[in-house]
């Protein structure tokens, strides 16, 4: 199976799409109608220096990644199995899927752009080498509570949102866990509770649109499985204010059975996130001499069969150990996850290590 992915802020860059405009001068001509501008200009040459402004950025990686994708279809006219998109990409996915048309895509992508570039200013941070549930913990620990996870990129890549004065006490508080600390060059608090203003105008605009059924199952940022035509407004609107969970979204495309990723749009950031999330599953129980694989249902059977609730664990990535306190269970579907004492989130299954095999009698199976 395969599973094409679209990028979506931060992929952008002078040059792109140069090798695109060409071979589809329709669909550049009605973006410039629609947009009242040159996108052909924005994104080859970029002379008013708006290619990084929110507005600007959203249309223009929208209309290079569906034309990446409509390119993919002349050379290779087998579908994908799924699509999915990071945030913005979601809605070139839902293009491909036949969900929408590449002219109310672009509408859609162009007042998201508009409102969320005129949302109250934030800032937004990347906090690589720490698991989300020890991040989480530390921002409810320490009272950051005006900081909201906005992207699960990837188990060690995690991005969150905020006033600027929060995101900038939050540095050294996070730091001391060992993780590294990126400022994100953006003026928004993106998928944060301070899109709200953005969420209810946006909202507004969406009511005016329809919907097809999606010909090829998308998976949808806020559930990170597939999207229905019915919740296709809501889901996008819901996007706004919710973390991008982009981990547990491969992760479900993983669960599918053998699967391979293909990138669609400038760069290759998303391929590399992938990457990450399908080496850490790579590091999920394996069972027999042969180290075969465990579906996530048999990663919770084998759990739950050797190791009793209390076993010690180390938390992978850091020094941290701890005791489950609940079973092994089965989360958003298709998520082997655990509970420890002291930890207020869950943690996947292939985040721990025990550290003593507990083998239960026969007796007591």
């Amino acid at each position: 199976m395969k599973t094409y992915i679209f990028p979506g802020q931060g992929s952008q860059y002078i040059g792109m799409g140069k090798k695109l405009f060409g071979e589809f001068s329709q669909h550049v001509e009605l973006a410039n109608e629609i947009l009242g501008y040159s996108i052909t200009d924005l994104c080859l040459v970029d002379p008013n220096k708006q290619l990084n402004n929110t507005q600007f950025t959203q249309p223009a990686l929208f209309v290079v990644s569906a034309l990446a994708y409509l390119q993919q279809q002349n050379q290779d006219t087998n579908c994908a199995d799924y699509f999915a998109g990071h945030s913005l990409g979601e809605y070139t996915a839902l293009f491909a899927a036949g969900a929408m048309s590449f002219e109310m895509g672009l509408k859609l992508v162009k007042k998201r752009g508009e409102l969320m570039s005129q949302a109250a200013p934030g800032a937004m941070a990347a906090v690589l080498n720490v698991q989300e549930v020890e991040l989480r913990n530390c921002l409810q620990e320490h009272q950051l509570t005006g900081i909201d996870i906005a992207n699960l990129n990837a188990p060690d890549q995690i991005v969150i949102s905020g006033l600027v004065y929060d995101i900038d006490k939050s540095q050294q508080i996070i730091e001391r866990l060992g993780a590294r600390f990126i400022k994100l060059n953006t003026s928004g608090a993106f998928h944060s509770r301070y899109m709200a203003p953005a969420q209810r105008e946006f909202a507004k605009y969406i009511a005016g649109f329809s919907f097809s059924s999606p010909h090829t199952p998308v998976i949808a940022n806020v559930t990170a499985h597939p999207i229905k035509e019915n919740e296709i407004a809501h889901s996008l609107i819901e996007q706004l204010t919710q973390p991008v969970k982009w981990t547990q979204s491969i992760e479900f495309l993983i669960a599918q059975g053998e699967m391979s990723f293909t990138e669609l749009g400038p760069k290759k950031v998303l391929t590399k996130l992938v990457d990450s999330i399908k080496r850490n599953c790579d590091t999920a129980l394996h069972i027999g001499a042969a180290q075969t694989p465990l579906t996530p249902q048999q990663q919770i059977d084998h759990w739950n069969s050797t190791y009793p609730i209390g076993s010690e664990v180390k938390i992978n990535g850091t020094a941290k150990r701890g005791s489950t306190r609940s079973r092994a269970i089965m989360s958003f579907g298709h998520r082997p996850t655990i509970y420890l004492h002291g930890f207020s989130g869950y943690f996947h299954l292939s985040e721990l290590s025990p550290l003593q095999q507990f083998v239960k009698k026969a007796t007591e199976a």
